[in-house]
């Protein structure tokens, strides 16, 4: 990360980690619903897509509001998040166990995602952002 300098800057670095993180689960999620053996655990993953989708555009419309491009900044814990994931699913011996740890591995990800929209709106709040606030908010519930 480029030096901090003030708590426009985290916001902004923190937005791209987390730009980032939806564009690496949404890379996942097809991957994950293709291996679910259960149909409800798989429509779950699907709709979690869709929705995954809207977090995107709306983290593009904070972007917006900020005058700011929308990018993402590599984000190791995503990306570390993700990897147990897939190493989880070529681990798992049958389908029951498979399904189990793709559960896993999904609530994981969204206690990652609800600390960080947390933090994000937390900071849009104090930074006068109150739009960028609402629409981190309306991610957040999704979440």
């Amino acid at each position: 990360m480029a030096k901090a300098r003030s708590l426009q800057d985290l916001f902004i670095h923190l937005l791209k980690d987390m730009y980032y993180a939806e564009k690496q689960i949404l890379k996942a999620l097809p991957k994950m619903a293709k291996k679910a053996d259960s149909n409800e655990l798989r429509m779950a993953f699907e709709n979690h897509r869709l929705e995954t989708e809207g977090q995107v555009e709306r983290l593009e419309q904070v972007f917006s509001l900020c005058k700011e491009k929308a990018s993402g900044k590599t984000c190791p814990a995503i990306k570390g998040i993700l990897e147990e994931g897939e190493d989880d699913m070529k681990d798992a011996d049958t389908p029951d166990v498979l399904d189990a740890s793709m559960i896993a591995d999904a609530q994981a990800v969204e206690h990652y995602e609800i600390a960080r929209y947390g933090t994000l709106i937390a900071w849009a709040k104090q930074l006068g952002l109150n739009d960028a606030a609402g629409l981190l908010h309306q991610t957040l519930e999704q979440s």
